[in-house]
Order: C-alpha cells, then sequence, then structure tokens
C-alpha cells in the first residue's frame, strides 16, 4: 500500500506541532509506563511495573495507524522504513512542564503498521536509585579496556551504563564519547566534556563511527550495541590503544557472552579472540529486570558480575567456558557475583518477592539453599 504524506519537512522543522499521537505518549507518561505498543486491530497497550494493559478505548485500525505514526518520522526514516519495513529514531515531548524522551521503533507485520515506544528518563539515576551493586563504582575508576553490559532488549542495560558514565561525569576531567541508535539519555555536563553521536544522524553507523572516535580524543567511548565483528574488533583496538570502552551485547549471562562474542568471528579466529578479551576485558556485567514489591519502585535488576580476575582469565584463555559460572561464585572477594547471590540480596532487601525470585532464578536449589544460609561454594569442577 502506497501511502503519501503531504508536509512532512514543514512538520518535522515545525516540532512544537502537536501530534495525533502526542495524546497517547502523554498517557504512557500519566500511567509511569515503560512502553506504549500500537497494533492494528487491538486498543493501545502499555507496560506498566512489566505487565502489559490496554487503554480503555477502541481499537487502532489501519488509517489511524497511519496518521500516528507517519507524521513523526522525517525523510530519513521515512527512506528507511520504506527500504527496511522498520526504522528506529528518538522522539521528545513536553509533559508537565518536562521533556520526556522515547525510542522509537516503528515496523510492519502482516501487511499492518505497528509501533512500539520506550519512555526514556529524563534524567539519569545513580546506582543507589537503580539499587546497583555498589562495586560498580570501582569498574567505573579504570583508565583502559573493555566493559561490557550484557542482557535481553529492555533489560535496562543503557541505563545502567548512563549511570556509570554520569558517575565518571562528576569525578573525573575526561572526555566522553558515545555512539548510539537512538540517543536515550542526555548528560548534563559536569567535570567530563561529552560528546553524543547519534547513529543515522551524526554519523552512518557504528563502524564508521568507531573509526572517527578515535581521532577525536576521547578517554571513554560507549559503543550503543555491539552487533557485528567490525564494530567489536575496533571497539577492542580503542581499548588496546588506552582508551576505556563500554558497549552493550544481547546475551543471558555474563559467562555466556564469551560464545555470543566469538560466534561473530570464524572459528580459526576464536583463539586470538580469547586472547584480545583476556588482555582488555575489565569486567562483563549481565542484568535483568524484575517487578518489585517496595513502594515506589516499579522494576529493580538482578545483576550478575564477572570482573577479570587471574582465573577468570586463564579459564577464557583455555577456552575452559563451563568453569565461569563456579569461578564467579569463588570470585565474591574480588566483586563478583552471580543471579543467585543477586536475587538472594533483593529478596533480603524486601525488593522483590521469593515466588519472583524462583522463577527467574537459573538454578532453585542453589537459591533455595542461599535463602536458607547455606552458601554454595561451587559444583566442584574448579
Amino acid at each position: 500500500m502506497a501511502i503519501s504524506i503531504e508536509g512532512d519537512v514543514e512538520r518535522f522543522t515545525a516540532k512544537a506541532k502537536e501530534l495525533e499521537i502526542d495524546k497517547l505518549f502523554r498517557a504512557l507518561v500519566k500511567l509511569e509506563g515503560s512502553d506504549l505498543h500500537l497494533k492494528v486491530g487491538l486498543p493501545p497497550y502499555v507496560r506498566v511495573a512489566g505487565s502489559l494493559r490496554p487503554l480503555n478505548r477502541e481499537p487502532i485500525d489501519d488509517d489511524e495507524m497511519v496518521r500516528l505514526i507517519f507524521p513523526m518520522m522525517d525523510e530519513r526514516n521515512r527512506r528507511i522504513f520504506d527500504e527496511d519495513g522498520g526504522a528506529d529514531f528518538a522522539y521528545s515531548l513536553d509533559v508537565d512542564d518536562k521533556t520526556w524522551r522515547f525510542r522509537v521503533n516503528v515496523l510492519q507485520q502482516l501487511g499492518h503498521i505497528g509501533l512500539v515506544a520506550r519512555r526514556v528518563n529524563n534524567w539519569i539515576p545513580n546506582f543507589e536509585q537503580l539499587n546497583l551493586p555498589p562495586v560498580l563504582e570501582k569498574l567505573c575508576t579504570f583508565a583502559q579496556g573493555m566493559i561490557l553490559l550484557a542482557g535481553i532488549t529492555g533489560s535496562g542495560k543503557s541505563t545502567t551504563i548512563a549511570s556509570m558514565l554520569d558517575w565518571i561525569n562528576h569525578r573525573y576531567r575526561k572526555h566522553i564519547l558515545t555512539l548510539e541508535d537512538p540517543i536515550e539519555c542526555t548528560f548534563t555536563e559536569d567535570k567530563c566534556l561529552i560528546n553524543q553521536r547519534e547513529i543515522g544522524l551524526d554519523v552512518k553507523d557504528f563502524m564508521t563511527g568507531m573509526k572517527h572516535a578515535v581521532r577525536e580524543d576521547p578517554d571513554i567511548i560507549l559503543v550503543g550495541e555491539m552487533r557485528d565483528r567490525e564494530t567489536f574488533e575496533t571497539a577492542i583496538q580503542a581499548a588496546e590503544t588506552g582508551h576505556l570502552v563500554f558497549g552493550t551485547i544481547h546475551a543471558n549471562t555474563s559467562p555466556s557472552t564469551i560464545g555470543r562474542i566469538l560466534d561473530l568471528f570464524p572459528e580459526g579466529m576464536h583463539n586470538a579472540v580469547r586472547s584480545a578479551l583476556v588482555f582488555n576485558m575489565k569486567a562483563i556485567i549481565a542484568q535483568k529486570l524484575l517487578p518489585s514489591i517496595k513502594e515506589g519502585v516499579q522494576r529493580v535488576p538482578t545483576v550478575e558480575i564477572m570482573t577479570f580476575s587471574p582465573m577468570i582469565r586463564k579459564l577464557i584463555q583455555e577456552a575452559e567456558d563451563e568453569k565461569l559460572a563456579d569461578a564467579i561464585r569463588l570470585g565474591a572477594p574480588e566483586g563478583m557475583q552471580d543471579f543467585t547471590m543477586s536475587l538472594k540480596d533483593l529478596v533480603h532487601r524486601q525488593l522483590i518477592d521469593r515466588a519472583t525470585a524462583f522463577e527467574v532464578a537459573p538454578n532453585p536449589e542453589s537459591l533455595k539453599m542461599a535463602l536458607k544460609g547455606i552458601e554454595v561454594k561451587g559444583s566442584g569442577i574448579l
């Protein structure tokens, strides 16, 4: 179906114009929801405290979907949508004297247009407000190397990295350069000089942005997502040449991230990649967001932290990845923790209930023993 939208350029340059979709974004903010879902044939849905709920209104038809979505997009995003069947971009809206940002994905499914938008905080919480482990402060003090945040989409990776960068911003005089698709959190400069570049708007792609980055005198580089071999290679090279590189990657646990990285490369390069990880990686942090039972807190992260201690480096170099989980449990004195340790802490602090903890626990029996005060050292394979 060919759709012609007139006045698109004029609308984009006159941003103050009220759009029809703005009332749905305002409803999302009022309900303190995290995501807005639009699908033809259904009413709008919002995710509140981790659960999807329909708004009390009639279903959206194809004509209304076009009226809602297309005026949001500029020429570039229209072109990407037409060519790829989907587009990602950021959108801003003033609600109650505050400017809110949304990460928007427009998609096609079964011949219909749809939308999923994530509400992004217009302020950057600190570690305590996010209920993150204090050991993250230590990771922010490295002068060079790589730190990866692992997790599925919507697990809070971007917020955690933003909090880490803002911690640095308030304590050190450095140049932070970010490459994001799209930009979510905007930083207010304190001690650091911060440049934020958006993929597609400021630079063609992550790989090109990384090639430029090393010539732009950064101390710290954020790569929004490690999507391919070329981006990861360039990021590792930046870490090798004295930069501190942060990045995100889709993986479920810290140990499984090693395999996810190796999958980007042909098997003949795996030994070289392992060596690069051993010499440059400082930590891999995996996290998931869980519904909270504490009043005023909707969701909290359960966090697994694998720092690159001598034992971790030895296991990775020798391709003994199956032993990494035990090494994390034994590495608690060095700031490491697995999901079982994290879930135990969240239950004891009354941030989540026991049912939620057991539902997501990788090893429910280990969690049961931990909650009883029985320390599980490992499976004995180390």
